[in-house]
């Protein structure tokens, strides 16, 4: 697997704040979302770098084993683990010995088979498993597996179970109101099985949601157009609008104008793991022109007309 520097996927030295980290994230994910790119590749990739960078770094403790240990940091336990045991047998007067000013950081970015050959060779191997010629062999975490969950924007809008099978074995898990499109949540220990009685990868779930025929999302903003009859759009009154939270009473302005919008605070997407934050929706009001008029009808726009001066 190539190495990814997080920092530089988010456009960041490594010396950023917390809060830049956020900025950096947010501006990035609304640039690169898969509903303002469809059908970008490209875009999709960036976007789940995006995600998976701002996993990490916005956790101060994965962070922390990001920057000593790159690509490895899921290892970084491990390491340390394995460190500790080599330390305890040098002062025992055993084999191997271990430089305590070794900086790992430099190992950051080699592949996985050279990062496990650096164990066996250096350590002698950890974990549980032993050699034949006596010592332990390494136990490293297995691969990570990929998968797609498919949802609608009504199933984003609220929290609900899903069971989803993996390996033949049926999983139940919870999707979070809010979830975006492309967006990816990591699944512990559902991945291939460890090595050498290592850990089991992770499974990493991509979330892909269907297009709405109502409503378009961009963020935690939803969009929708209002078809609104002449009368009202020239006289005032109410207009029923759907939201994805149920029918609400809108009031209309007189003389609205066909294309106009308005925002309704508060009625859109909710923002994910907030509960009780939600986005806006803004409508577009579509005019709609009266048909199959009657003769009395007709005679009544005449009038109109010519007191408009037409």
């Amino acid at each position: 697997m190539a190495f990814i520097d997080y920092y530089k996927v988010l456009g960041l030295e490594k010396t950023a704040a917390q809060e830049d980290i956020k900025k950096a994230y947010r501006k990035l994910a609304r640039k690169y979302h898969p509903d303002l790119n469809p059908n970008d590749k490209e875009a999709n990739k960036k976007f789940q770098q995006i995600n998976e960078a701002n996993e990490v770094l916005s956790d101060p403790e994965k962070r922390k084993k990001y920057d000593q240990y790159g690509k490895d940091w899921e290892h970084a336990d491990a390491f340390e683990q394995a460190r500790k045991d080599n330390a305890g047998r040098s002062r025992q007067g055993g084999a191997g010995g271990f430089s305590q000013s070794y900086d790992p950081s430099g190992f950051a970015g080699a592949d996985e088979d050279h990062f496990s050959d650096f164990f066996e060779s250096l350590f002698g191997g950890m974990g549980g498993n032993r050699s034949s010629s006596g010592g332990r062999q390494a136990a490293f975490k297995g691969n990570d597996y990929q998968a797609e969950l498919h949802v609608t924007l009504e199933e984003a809008y609220t929290t609900h179970k899903r069971i989803i099978t993996i390996n033949g074995k049926d999983v139940r898990i919870t999707v979070q109101a809010g979830v975006e499109n492309g967006q990816v949540i990591k699944l512990k220990g559902y991945g291939a099985p460890g090595r050498n009685g290592g850990p089991a990868g992770d499974l990493l779930l991509t979330f892909v949601i269907s297009d709405n025929p109502r409503f378009k999302r961009l963020g935690n903003d939803l969009y929708t157009t209002v078809n609104l009859d002449l009368y009202t759009a020239v006289l005032g009154g109410e207009a029923t609008v759907d939201t994805l939270n149920g029918k609400v009473k809108l009031k209309v302005k007189p003389e609205t104008q066909n294309g106009s919008k308005t925002r309704l605070k508060g009625k859109g997407f909710p923002e994910y793991k907030k509960e009780g934050v939600f986005g806006d929706l803004i409508l577009t009001f579509d005019i709609q022109m009266p048909t199959h008029l009657t003769d009395k009808q007709k005679e009544l726009f005449r009038e109109l007309a010519q007191l408009s001066g037409g």
